[in-house]
């Protein structure tokens, strides 16, 4: 099983002013926009990783922009197996999406980590 960090997950008030930050601050280049799981998200390519801009004002308390770290694994199942067998507890379920399962959970100090697999013949996760 291969886990990887893939992308920082960050909340935007104005995504069009956030997205424009990163493409001309750093180069970065949008690979993907489009609603998922009912916001707009903008995927940012930049440096081998990912930026994903949530149409979502931060929020405050936990993270404040930051909403999650985003591991991308090719066996769902088999990870979210392994770390209940260690103790750690999932709120909730896997959630089906169009192109994607995931699964959230909090590491340490309440950190929001999400954990993906992407479905087959839809690669547009892939940096």
């Amino acid at each position: 099983m291969r886990v990887q960090l893939d992308h920082a997950h960050i909340f935007a008030s104005d995504i069009e002013a956030t997205v424009a930050f990163y493409r001309e601050m750093f180069g970065a280049r949008v690979v993907y926009d489009r609603e998922l799981v009912g916001r707009r998200n903008v995927r940012l390519e930049m440096g081998g990783l990912a930026i994903h801009v949530y149409d979502h004002p931060p929020r405050e308390g936990r993270g404040g922009v930051v909403h999650h770290l985003g591991l991308r694994t090719d066996d769902l199942d088999a990870l979210v197996a392994r770390m209940e067998a260690r103790g750690l507890v999932f709120p909730r379920g896997i959630r089906e999406a169009e192109s994607f399962r995931y699964i959230m959970c909090e590491a340490p100090d309440g950190l929001l980590l999400e954990l993906y697999q992407v479905r087959p013949g839809h690669e547009w996760m892939t940096v």
